[in-house]
């Protein structure tokens, strides 16, 4: 009698049973017992009391157990005592160095970061996760806190510089998070010479008492050999970049091509003239498109390539992918998700040739409201792969090459389509700010040539709005059906954030239109009302700053940026996780599965979503690692030269300035300002001298000589120009001879 009650309260026992032959009490069941026992609890206390008598049960729970250790949902004492971390004042998050030594606990809860100390970092690395407690404010007022457990290491190996000095061997880590230098002995040194960038593998972690200890498993070249930018960066944030022999061995089944028996039960899409319209140095097309008019409506259909019948599920292919989460683009060079034989061929929409698809098919108002959507799978056939900025051309002449001429009624029929999604983009109040891409351009021995921006054109913009329609669809066809999925969310600005940006535009006599609670369509009517302003640039990224980042999400909250109250990920499975995870929602739907028998459960897509989050600031911050490695190396030749510059941002330390026309950012420190102490105004976003009353502003022009430029911190430094040191000291002039002129009077 005493067993069965215990087990039926465990509300996620079905599912536990579903997965293990020989269940035991589930993650939260265990949580909920530690929250309402109110101490801790040994693990033969938890085996009397979840009724677990067999050795194998037992043991199941020791896994179970030492899992939610490494996960942080539970801590084990040093007297083997099982307690809550958020009883212990304890708080989970990952470690964000800082390559002046301190750093910040970013904690999982979203709670405020904890500022970590030099001391507290010496034994941790950037990525790691640990438990910290909370011990106080330091002097700005800021969480501080204590590393009280290492839950788990996230850097196996590093790339660095290696050095010999005096006997001693070490290496410097090249990721300037990580500020402790690793220590090689002498038979972990391979062939390495001095100077090299080499691969350590680090066999002892650093603690309070020792160093880092690392061990030379691979060389990677010369000091500033090209390219070399790009494998440093590959290992710095651990991408992986190699294709296992097991994933190899599956690509062998892919050989074929497209077979006849794929393209059975599918959709013959043949007979539609799709094009694919891309950048001119696009490998993989994952989307196509066609238009055309139905009386008053319009029928837009969205071809993905079906990557999902491709990659199945605990596949090593599908791990792999899983891995590294999404393709990382680099200047010139791509890591893919996928092996090439897949995205850029049998999921890559190419023209004059059979691909399988999976189709959002919608029909559209005249007022540009979507009035329904189908998704089935199809077979297409691409009659092109079009260029944005060819496409904009024809568009623009209103004529093409005769080559394509049968095509131009579809392509002028998506225009009259975009014109009206665009109108109601705007009246729905989605924020369209207007910033500034740009490519780089490579000399044939891989340096930088030039920098230039990119055109948006209404090629490109007509292709954003059929992927935001089809995004948008899969959205509300996910959510009608509740099947797990991962949203593409965008939350409102935090109130602190939004408070701030209120002080910075009253001290401007601006007042950002919606009360308390702003909407998307307050910030977009506020940037139409200051679009003929001078310092338009400056109040535009003050409110770009004031938005919080885009994620991966199990739990729909909408887009604000976009203004939908519900937004996934569809159109690029070739290249993202979560795109991949949405068509196998949709595919598990068209076959009349229930959504309860989805192959992810609700914790398996929220642990999914924080992944593939974190894959995707990882590539994010490695790109910007290689460009600011190759702009240093464009600009070694030009210290001493004078350029005009902007500056992007203002800190209590100085001044980040972009060099116009050539998109190259760098540091004047506040040391390098005219002589005086300058206090540093977060809200205001400027810095103002004490005695002079000089004040430099996010956004202000300035004239600038560049001072230094440092390859390994991949750090530009800059110094007033002549001309700006005269007018900042003329103007400091004019104001004493203002005052003394006051006093004579007096």
């Amino acid at each position: 009698m005493g067993k069965k009650p215990k087990l039926l309260l465990d509300p996620f026992a079905k599912r536990e049973a579903e997965k293990y032959s020989n269940p035991i009490p589930s993650r939260e069941y265990i949580l909920d017992y530690l929250k309402k026992c109110g101490h801790l609890v040994k693990r033969e206390e938890l085996h009397q009391i979840l009724y677990l008598e067999d050795a194998e049960q037992q043991e199941a729970l020791r896994r179970r157990l030492r899992a939610m250790e490494r996960d942080g949902q539970i801590v084990l004492t040093r007297r083997d005592g099982y307690g809550l971390p958020s009883k212990m004042n304890l708080v989970r998050g990952r470690i964000i160095g800082h390559r002046d030594g301190f750093g910040f606990l970013v904690p999982d809860d979203g709670s405020d970061d904890l500022y970590l100390s030099a001391r507290q970092m010496q034994c941790v690395f950037h990525g790691d996760r640990v438990l910290a407690r909370v011990v106080g404010t330091d002097r700005k007022n800021r969480r501080e806190g204590v590393i009280a457990e290492i839950l788990e290491r996230n850097t196996p190996s590093l790339v660095g510089r290696f050095f010999t000095e005096n006997g001693v061997a070490f290496v410097v880590p090249s990721n300037t998070r990580i500020v402790q230098d690793i220590f090689v002995g002498a038979e972990d040194q391979g062939d390495a010479k001095s100077g090299q960038i080499v691969v350590v593998e680090i066999i002892s972690y650093p603690s309070f008492r020792k160093q880092a200890i690392g061990r030379i498993t691979e060389i990677l070249g010369d000091h500033m050999a090209p390219g070399l930018e790009i494998e440093v960066a590959i290992r710095n944030y651990n991408i992986p970049h190699t294709w296992p022999d097991a994933v190899h061995a599956e690509m062998t089944q892919f050989e074929g091509g497209v077979l006849p028996i794929d393209q059975t039960d599918r959709r013959d899409l043949q007979s539609l003239p799709f094009v694919t319209i891309d950048g001119a140095d696009a490998r993989d097309f994952d989307d196509a498109v066609y238009c055309e008019r139905q009386r008053k409506q319009w029928r837009l259909v969205v071809a993905i390539a079906d990557v999902s019948h491709y990659v199945n599920p605990d596949s090593e292919l599908d791990k792999e992918a899983q891995a590294r989460g999404n393709s990382v683009y680099f200047p010139n060079s791509v890591v893919p998700m996928l092996p090439e034989i897949l995205s850029n061929e049998l999921c890559s929409l190419k023209p004059k040739v059979n691909r399988l698809c999976m189709v959002c098919d919608m029909l559209i108002s005249p007022k540009g409201e979507l009035k329904r959507f189908e998704f089935y799978p199809a077979v297409i056939h691409s009659r092109a792969r079009l260029i944005y900025n060819e496409v904009a051309a024809w568009l623009d002449n209103k004529k093409c090459p005769p080559s394509y001429k049968a095509l131009m009624p579809h392509i002028k029929d998506l225009h009259a389509l975009y014109q009206i999604l665009r109108e109601s983009r705007e009246k729905r109040g989605a924020i369209d700010f207007e910033t500034t891409e740009t490519r780089v351009v490579f000399s044939p021995d891989r340096k930088i040539k030039q920098i230039f921006p990119t055109e948006r054109t209404v090629a490109h913009r007509i292709i954003e709005e059929c992927m935001l329609l089809a995004n948008v669809s899969a959205a509300h066809f996910l959510i009608k059906s509740k099947i797990p999925t991962l949203f593409r969310i965008h939350a409102a600005p935090a109130a602190e954030k939004l408070a701030d940006l209120k002080a910075f535009l009253a001290e401007l006599g601006l007042k950002l239109p919606g009360g308390r609670v702003p909407t998307p369509e307050d910030y977009s009517t506020f940037l139409k009302s200051i679009i003929n302003r001078p310092d338009v640039h400056l109040i535009q990224t003050v409110l770009l700053r004031s938005l919080s980042q885009a994620v991966y999400s199990p739990d729909n909250i909408g887009h604000f940026g976009l203004a939908f109250d519900a937004y996934t990920h569809f159109t690029s499975p070739i290249r993202r996780y979560p795109d991949l995870i949405v068509h196998r929602g949709i595919r598990h739907l068209l076959a009349k599965r229930k959504p309860k028998k989805f192959i992810y459960d609700p914790v398996t897509i929220s642990r999914l979503g924080e992944h593939c989050s974190t894959t995707e600031r990882r590539a994010d911050e490695a790109t910007r690692e290689v460009l600011d490695w190759l702009k240093c190396e464009f600009m070694r030749d030009r210290v001493g030269d004078v350029f005009d510059g902007i500056i992007t941002n203002v800190t209590g330390f100085g001044l980040f300035v972009e060099l116009k026309n050539i998109y190259v950012e760098g540091l004047v420190h506040v040391t390098a300002l005219h002589n005086d102490y300058y206090q540093f105004d977060a809200k205001r976003h400027r810095l103002r001298g004490d005695r002079t009353g000089i004040v430099y502003r996010l956004g202000d022009s300035l004239r600038v000589k560049v001072g230094r430029v440092d390859l390994d911190q991949r750090k530009i430094d800059f110094e007033l120009a002549g001309a700006e040191k005269i007018k900042n000291t003329k103007s400091f002039k004019i104001k004493k001879e203002k005052k003394s002129r006051y006093k004579n009077k007096k």
